[in-house]
This record gives structure tokens, C-alpha cells and sequence, in this order.
């Protein structure tokens, strides 16, 4: 082991190693011997580049949603690898909220969508939201469901339930962007697109509808 590695902490050697051998199960296996899931939410602002990358990709594996904010302030870190891992990361932690046969049917719904079943995702999101109004993502996954069937108020609707329970849902204000675009509602569409920006600064598409509707909203 050279000198400089030596220094480095041990998150960050172990990360080093995941890099070399791209073993993502030893690594967090590895990782949860020395470090509890609080630490690694805390390392998410550690001063050094290659240990947030770290904790922020171990969160991904292994955190649960109430590492929901540290993960949605890592999307606006100045390193763009911690940015692009903290996006991937809060998507699977937005996953993994209520008890175990909630977690199962969220699942479902969401594999419904992307079948594009989505009448049967919105019947089994119904049920989901009528036993658990609480959580975001059933009211994102059936704003999803919802704006592909063309109801898009009802999909701004659920946009905006799933933005006042998780302020970090950038997909939703994504949705809800797209939505008002489809309702010829150019302001809000530009706020909403906005707002997906501001929590998740990487969304290239949203970017470039930005500028385009701001050009839209000026004539």
C-alpha cells in the first residue's frame, strides 16, 4: 500500500478497491462492517470528493428514505461524479418507505408503468395512497401513469402531493413541467422545469426546455 493511500480514510480505500475490481456487494459488505448508515449520511458532506462518491454510492445500496435529504443536497454538490451517484441513489431510497408489503406493491406499480399498463398501475396506486397518503412515490408513479393516459391535470395534481411530501421529488417536477406544457400553461410549465433544475442540476433535457420556454413565455 503506497504512502498516499495509507492517508486516505478508509471509506475512500475501500471505494479505490470497488473502483479496481467493480465488486459492488463486497464493497458495501466491506463498508457496513466499519461504518453504521447516520456516519455515512454524515460522510455525504466529508471535505474530500472520493469519499462523498463513497458514501453517497453505499447509500445507494443500502440506505433507507431518511437518507432522503442528504442525498437530495448531494445532487447540487460541485463534483459531478457525487452529483450523478446522489441521482442515482435517492431514486432507490424513494423506493424505500413503509413497511415491507407497501415497499412490494410500490415495486409493482412502478413495473406496471414501465409495461405502460397504466391503468392498472393507477388502480393498484389508488389502493396504495388510500392506506398510505403519506408516501411520495405512489403519488409519482401514478402522476406518471396519469399523464400518459393524457389526464394531465390529475397528474399535476399528484405531482404536487408527491412534491409536498418529498420536496426533493425532481421526477415529479419534471412530470408536472411536462404537464402544463401539455395544457399550453407556459409559465407554469417553466416554473415547474425550473424547480427540477434547482433540486437536480444535471437534468439535460429539462435544461434545454427551459430555454426554450423562457424564449416562449418573453414573445
Amino acid at each position: 500500500m503506497s504512502t498516499e493511500n495509507a492517508r486516505k480514510p478508509l471509506i475512500a480505500r475501500l471505494y479505490h478497491d470497488y473502483l479496481d475490481n467493480q465488486d459492488a456487494a463486497t464493497f458495501v459488505g466491506s463498508l457496513l462492517r466499519y461504518y453504521h448508515a447516520g456516519t455515512l449520511e454524515r460522510l455525504v458532506a466529508h471535505e474530500q470528493a472520493e469519499v462523498r462518491r463513497a458514501a453517497v454510492f453505499a447509500l445507494g445500496h443500502t440506505g433507507e428514505y431518511v437518507a432522503n435529504h442528504c442525498l437530495g443536497r448531494a445532487m447540487l454538490d460541485e463534483d459531478r461524479t457525487v452529483r450523478a451517484l446522489a441521482e442515482v441513489a435517492i431514486r432507490k431510497v424513494w423506493f424505500r418507505v413503509g413497511t415491507d408489503g407497501q415497499r412490494r406493491r410500490l415495486f409493482l406499480i412502478a413495473r406496471l408503468n414501465a409495461a405502460r399498463q397504466y391503468r392498472e398501475a393507477i388502480r393498484h396506486a389508488r389502493g396504495l395512497l388510500d392506506e398510505a397518503p403519506h408516501l411520495a412515490e405512489p403519488w409519482n408513479q401514478r402522476a406518471v401513469a396519469l399523464f400518459h393516459l393524457e389526464k394531465y391535470a390529475e397528474a399535476i395534481r399528484d405531482c404536487h402531493e408527491a412534491l409536498e411530501v418529498n420536496p426533493y421529488h425532481f421526477l415529479a417536477a419534471t412530470t408536472m413541467g411536462h404537464a402544463y406544457m401539455e395544457l399550453d400553461n407556459y409559465v407554469s410549465a417553466l416554473e415547474c422545469l425550473r424547480r427540477a433544475l434547482r433540486l437536480n442540476p444535471d437534468l439535460e433535457g429539462a435544461r434545454m426546455q427551459v430555454v426554450r420556454l423562457a424564449r416562449m413565455v418573453e414573445e
